[in-house]
Formats: structure tokens, sequence, C-alpha cells
């Protein structure tokens, strides 16, 4: 069995806690790995390392840091396949998905190598006579990411890109479940050419998060996870005087209109809300259909794309639809949540329920389930299931399919599916979710527009990647100079207007 490390200084280490936590393949149930859980004494000397290195990376021109980031980019291209495949073993994606995970995150990376134009300041000529203003954006110190278990290259990229290119450095707290990989981009930065320190890979669990929270020298925190925990991270994190960016939990409805393509809303249901065995917090989980006949043809063309699907072992091919979930007890949570449906009334339409696959039946695979008839008290409404399960929710009228999505808790993402541009255009501004999609059922912002859900899917003023991260990251400073320019004037004792 493999014993993992943490990333200190340049290089692997071994944890020093005697703490770990199993790291599983979800495909068999077995235990693939071992990973260390880091003590808040090794959290605090990686903060220390780190604060050390920074001074001089800070110092490091912006253009320099870019030329890091640029290489990044290729190495990560050159190692693509081995990134993918070791994601996969780890979290139970599909290897293309694996690499969909990877190349998302490169994006950003590749973004921020426009990070010269991107800390640009501001410039005021002769703001009064002899008197030039200008501002400067200049980076925090040490900053922190604490990142979750579906997308252990995308969500690591999107964080310590931006942070590294402003010139800070970073403190990464990967997820426990699947920590390879961003164990493998620590490695490829410092192939790249980034100096030992700034990038420093901790893992951990809550002891190490609680240590980043209350360690002095870390100034920002990004965090992407359940709400909960991210009304937690942010709440302690902003108390204690940092920069707080948090992203929880999502519930995204995706409303098709009666002049809907059916089989295009099918399609896009089945990949939005199966992909990735649902693990996605821009997964769509509820289909709210206006009127019952667009239910019926929806139910009608969902049925059979969702009896072909194929759940299987990355390891089967390209052509596995989605692999297992992380862990045994997410799969038992859907499996409750499930039953919780059948037992409040909902009609289990596909039954995905005692899903076995020849030769890994200790593997965590769960089948895919659609459910109709769903209504707004249902736990499998209410809640994020994180799992490949779909419910209806039929609507009589676009105002009611409207409200479903306007009145839930979360909002994250939602999408509509219809041929007609003015409820495609009213959709889009009165709904009060972040990020929409019009006849795009997963609407991901490309890298240069910034990624962040509403109400409990998001806590903080910035967004990830895009212009957002490069605000976030950095502090502004603005200068007032004054040179002798013959003007002769004793001392002023208030504030003079400027001419």
């Amino acid at each position: 069995m493999d014993e993992l490390s943490h990333f200190i200084g340049g290089k692997r280490v071994k944890g020093g806690s005697g703490r770990f936590a199993d790291v599983f393949n979800p495909a068999t149930g077995e235990v693939q790995a071992k990973v260390p859980l880091a003590s808040k004494s090794e959290v605090d000397a990686a903060v220390a390392a780190a604060a050390s290195a920074q001074v001089a990376w800070g110092a490091t021109n912006p253009q320099k840091r870019a030329r890091v980031m640029m290489e990044f980019v290729r190495l990560i291209n050159r190692d693509m396949d081995k990134l993918a495949e070791a994601l996969s073993r780890e979290h139970g994606k599909t290897i293309p998905d694996a690499k969909g995970d990877v190349q998302r995150g490169l994006e950003v990376v590749e973004f921020c190598i426009g990070a010269p134009h991107l800390l640009k300041g501001e410039y005021t000529d002769g703001a009064g006579p002899g008197i030039d203003m200008y501002s400067m954006r200049q980076p925090l110190g040490v900053v922190a990411g604490i990142t979750p278990f579906n997308f252990p290259a995308m969500i690591p990229m999107w964080k310590m890109a931006p942070a590294l290119s402003c010139g800070n450095a970073f403190i990464l707290k990967p997820s426990e479940r699947d920590p390879s990989v961003p164990l493998m981009l620590a490695e490829l930065l410092k192939e790249a050419g980034l100096p030992d320190g700034v990038l420093q890979v901790v893992n951990g669990d809550k002891e190490a998060v609680d240590a980043l929270l209350d360690n002095e020298t870390v100034q920002a925190i990004g965090f992407v996870g359940s709400t909960p925990i991210a009304q937690y991270i942010y709440s302690r994190g902003c108390a204690a005087g940092k920069r707080v960016q948090c992203f929880g939990g999502a519930k995204n409805h995706m409303i098709i209109m009666p002049d809907a393509d059916m089989d295009q809303a099918a399609d896009a249901l089945i990949g939005a809300g199966y992909g990735a065995a649902g693990e996605r917090c821009m997964a769509i989980s509820v289909a709210v259909p206006v009127g019952d006949a667009t239910a019926d043809a929806l139910i009608e063309k969902l049925v059979p794309r969702i009896e072909k699907l194929k759940v299987a072992p990355y390891t089967a091919g390209n052509d596995v639809d989605y692999g297992p979930v992380v862990t045994a007890a997410a799969k038992a949570n859907i499996e409750k949540l499930v039953q919780s449906g059948i037992d409040q009334g909902a009609k289990l339409v596909v039954d995905g329920r005692g899903f076995k696959l020849q030769g890994y039946e200790n593997g965590f695979f769960v089948g895919p389930h659609l459910f109709d008839h769903v209504t707004t008290d249902m736990d499998i409404y209410r809640k994020e299931i994180f799992g490949p399960v779909l419910s209806q929710v039929r609507a009589k009228t676009y105002e009611e399919a409207l409200s479903y999505a306007m009145d839930h808790e979360y909002g994250n993402g939602t999408a509509i599916f219809t041929r007609d541009g003015d409820t495609a255009r009213d959709f889009a501004s009165r709904i009060n979710i972040g990020m929409v999609g019009i006849n795009v059922p997963i609407p991901v912002p490309l890298a240069y527009h910034t990624f962040g859900g509403w109400k409990k899917s998001g806590f903080g003023d910035l967004n990830q990647h895009g212009p957002d991260s490069f605000r976030f990251y950095t502090r502004t400073k603005t200068v007032t100079a004054r040179w002798p320019s013959g003007l002769k004037e004793g001392g002023e004792f208030h504030f003079k207007a400027m001419d």
C-alpha cells in the first residue's frame, strides 16, 4: 500500500502527526493508499516557510511569474494522460471526464499568463498642482485554498494559479479522499520554475483547516465544498480578519418549455444529471417541464436513454458514461435519500437500487435513478444528493417553474431550454442565480469570466477565476505623489480642495 506525503519546501515530505486517512479505489472498495493528516504544528511550519519564500516571489516581476505559468501549461499537457489516470484511480471518474477536469483547470492557468495586464494599476497625471496619483495591485502574502474531492485537479488550479500569479505564496489543503493529483501538480509547478516554498501542499482534515483559519500569517482563504462547511469557514475566517470566499452546495434546476427541442433537452439532462455520477456542484438534479404534455414527453425521451447508460470503472473504456461515487458513505447517503423520495410519495420511474457490477461487487457504484411527480417539500428536492438521481417537478406555467428555482435556498446554476428569445431573455434577467444557461445545461463560465453562485451556494463578495480572482488575491495601494515644482508653501492644517 502506498503512503502519500505532503509537499513542503519543494519536495515530498512524510507526515509527522502519526494520523492517516485511507484513500480508496472507488471501483473495488479497496484501500489503495494512506495519506497523512497534518497537525497544527505542521501546518504552522508550512505557513512560516511559505511566508519566507513569498518575499522574493512577490518582488519578482509579473512577466517572469507568468512565464512559470506558461511552462506549467506545457507540462500539464505533456502529462495529461498520467494526471487523468491518477485522478480516475482515486476519484472514480471516467478517463474523458478526468481529462476534462484537468483541462478546465488548465484553462485558468492559461488565463493567468495574462497577469502582467491584469495587475496593472491606474494613473492620474496632474491630479492637482504638481500632484500625480496612482494605484498598485500588490499580493496579500500567504493565502490558502481548501478544495473538494469532486474536482481534484480543476479547483486546486482555479485557486493556486491566480494566487501565485499575483505574487502570493499558496497553501493548498486538498481533499484527503483523492490527494495524488494535487501533489503531482505541485511537482509540475516546481519543474516549471516556481521557487521552493512558494507552493505548499498540506494534507489534512478539520485540524489542518482550523490551523489555517487561526494562523495570523494566512491573509485569505478560498473554499469549495458543502454549504455547512462553507458557512463555518466563512464565519470563522472573517472573524479572524481574513479575506474569505466560500462556495457551497447546489440544487440546479433546468426549465423545459413546451417549445423546446425534446431530444436536445433529454440529451442535455442525461449528461448534466448523470455525468460524473452526479458529483458536480453544477449538475442538473431537477428538471422542471412546463405543462403535463411537456413532462410526459420528456419522461418518454429520458427513460430509454437512462436505461442505456453504461456504469463501470474507468478501466472499462472511454465509452463508460459514469463510474462509482467516491466513498461508501457517499453511496449510503444517496441510497438513503432515494428511499426517502419513495417514502414521501415521489414516483420512481427508473430504479437504480441494487445495482451490482460483476467483479466489482464491493465498489461504490450507484445505478441511475429518475423520479417524477416530485414536490418541493420532499427531501430529494430540498437537499443536495450529489449522486446519479434526477427529479422531475411538474409546473403548470412558466411563472411557476421560475418560482421553483428562485425560491430554493441554493443559487449556483440553472438553465432553460426554449426556442423563444423573449422567454430566454426574461429568464436570464429575472433569475436570482449566479450562473445561467440558455439551451446550455451546465453553464460553467470560461476562464476569463467568473464562476460563483448566489444565496447559500456562495459566501463572499468575489468569485472564482476571471478578473475577480486577481481582485481577491491582491490589495490595492493608492499613492499620491508631489514633486518640487517651484511651489513654496508652509504647513497646512486642513484638507485643501484640489484646484
